[in-house]
């Protein structure tokens, strides 16, 4: 087995609420590990603890605004961005004292966060992992879209009415998503427990979700509506691997770019996943994470 460690990174006047499994004095080079969104919390994507078994440190923590971290639902929409987080995530690898030797996992936006890290070419990355992630938002709605499409024409039907009237919030537009993310989100039923508490989560505390994404994954009208890496893409200089799911809404034109424009990328695609294959096929995305990182640190 391995310890546990849980703790706070003083990051501005707030707090950053972090985990470590395992031990950073080992030697080995750790993987922390970025949670999407934006807006989630660290919960759902608990399955990486997983590599910690194999003796490699593994490291996960709340955005600021989300889960065991400083809640602040008071500020303003354009407070939240990805300037927001890279800043805080370089406070918590320097916390750590980690900041010359990590390797970077994010899953959804947190692989959009950890894209945005890798281009600055810091000294201490030493391999990434993009999990379910688009390289441009135009991109992810234009997928989004084609999805949607394909639902049954009733959920499609009471989707918009309830967009066009604004009644985001009612039942009935809850249940018309929750068909969507059944097929493109975690295809698990029911979902496990640690999805469950994220989306809990959010439903208690949705500041950074709306003010970033909007009111649903297929509803995009945040302030990340126009993010695009693709034209920066070829400046990350580090082993990659890029993981999705047949049935993704990460769908594969939405990753494309990240394997067209990083030199010597990976792209794993699993057949019975859809945006969770952390969950849905969870021995074998642990086992494909750990080989990865342990053929390149």
């Amino acid at each position: 087995m391995y310890t546990i460690q849980e703790g706070y990174a003083p990051f501005r006047e707030y707090q950053t609420w972090f985990r470590i499994c395992g031990s950073l004095h080992t030697g080995r080079t750790p993987l922390v590990v970025a949670h999407g969104g934006p807006g989630c919390t660290h919960d759902y994507v608990d399955a990486f603890r997983d590599i910690a078994r194999t003796g490699r440190p593994v490291i996960h923590y709340d955005q600021l605004g989300n889960g065991n971290s400083t809640h602040l639902p008071d500020m303003p929409t354009d407070f939240w961005n990805p300037a927001l987080f890279l800043e805080e995530l370089d406070n918590l690898l320097k916390h750590l004292g980690i900041e010359q030797d990590y390797a970077l996992l994010g899953q959804s936006w947190g692989g959009m966060l950890a894209a945005e890290h890798a281009v600055r070419q810091p000294a201490g990355l030493k391999a990434l992992v993009i999990a379910n992630s688009p390289a441009s938002m135009a991109l992810w709605l234009s997928a989004a879209a084609r999805l949607r499409s394909e639902l049954p024409p009733e959920v499609q039907a009471t989707l918009l009415e309830h967009e066009t009237a604004g009644t985001l919030n009612s039942e009935a537009y809850k249940t018309a998503s929750q068909v969507f993310y059944q097929r493109h989100v975690c295809r698990l039923d029911p979902w496990p427990v640690e999805v469950r508490r994220t989306f809990d989560a959010m439903d208690e505390d949705p500041t950074v979700y709306h003010a970033m994404n909007g009111p649903t994954e297929f509803h995009v009208i945040g302030t990340m509506k126009d993010w695009t890496i693709i034209d920066r893409l070829s400046a990350i200089n580090v082993p990659t691997l890029l993981i999705s799911g047949r049935y993704d809404e990460a769908a594969p034109e939405v990753v494309q770019p990240f394997a067209d424009n990083i030199a010597g990328a990976q792209w794993v695609i699993f057949e019975d996943s859809s945006h969770m294959p952390h969950v849905e096929e969870r021995e074998q995305c642990m086992k494909t994470v750990s080989n990865f990182l342990t053929a390149n640190l």
